[in-house]
């Protein structure tokens, strides 16, 4: 996956002036964009798209400072009007174009992104690959936004919003794996983006033919494999840390990439105050 990632680069190096199909550009080195922008947006620490668009503006300032007409040089980069690209540049550099031209800055440079993989050896994941017939997931649902560290206020919200008698109906209406009350995040954006919004569900999973009460939201999933991480500590941070770890450590080492599905939290213990968790994070896989 480094490799592939790394060639992406070097393709959107080549192409910062047209427009670049990921998609086509994923299917040929034998990956998918999901897995692709999934995996760039994580290790990266942001978007394909953010990336794609700093380095566009890192050149963009010099030409810019060469005194190139700013409708030809917002045409070079993609943009259909010198206010397009003048939005697009002051979000990179703090600054729009005349400001620079009359200043010489000052200018935010995106370098160009290297993967590397250093392989440590002293961490051990406690994973398992298994296969699922389709099943559905039951309960609450809302639309949230994406926090990548740390609580996130509008989950905590809603789960409190929930009468203790509901997480008690769930419990009994659950009767497959995952096991349990789940956590589940669903269209989420595919760069990843933080603060981008995505469907959260607390609920549980139950077999395709289970009836379901009218009052409850439904995700429908398809049968397929999935990764299973088990992680214990301190919550919601160990989850997190495991999270990471599958981008930094296990893709990059394994024979599987993400495909498009729900991630689940399976929270199997906790404690009283919910400070600590032992919990399985259910991420959707294929063959690499």
């Amino acid at each position: 996956m480094i490799a592939v990632l790394n060639t992406v680069v070097d393709v959107v190096e080549e192409h910062l002036s047209d427009d670049i199909d990921i998609a086509a550009l994923a299917t040929s080195l034998g990956t998918t964009e999901y897995h692709v922008r999934r995996m760039f947006s994580s290790l990266a620490g942001m978007p394909l798209s953010e990336y794609v668009r700093r380095r566009r503006m890192a050149l963009a300032a010099g030409d810019v400072l060469d005194g190139d007409a700013l409708l030809d040089i917002a045409v070079r980069y993609g943009y259909g009007s010198t206010e397009a690209f003048g939005r697009a540049f002051r979000a990179v550099h703090g600054v729009g174009p005349a400001d620079v031209r009359r200043d010489g800055g000052p200018l935010r440079t995106q370098q160009r992104i290297r993967f590397r993989l250093t392989v440590e050896g002293n961490t051990i994941m406690d994973t398992r690959i298994t296969d699922r017939p389709a099943f559905v997931l039951v309960g609450h649902a809302a639309r949230v936004p994406l926090i990548h560290a740390g609580v996130n206020p509008a989950i905590q919200a809603h789960i409190a919003g929930l009468p203790a008698e509901e997480h008690v109906r769930l419990k009994e209406l659950g009767n497959t794996d995952p096991a349990g009350l789940l956590q589940v995040s669903d269209d989420v954006d595919p760069d990843y983006r933080e603060g981008t919004e995505l469907t959260y569900l607390h609920g549980v999973a139950v077999t395709s033919d289970t009836p379901v009460p009218d009052d409850l939201d439904q995700i429908r999933v398809p049968a397929g494999t999935w990764a299973v991480f088990r992680a214990e500590g301190e919550f919601p941070a160990v989850l997190q840390s495991v999270w990471a770890a599958t981008a930094t450590d296990w893709f990059p080492s394994n024979p599987w990439r993400l495909r498009p599905g729900p991630s689940i939290v399976s929270v199997l213990e906790r404690s009283a105050d919910f400070q600590t968790a032992t919990c399985e994070l259910w991420l959707p896989v294929e063959r690499a």
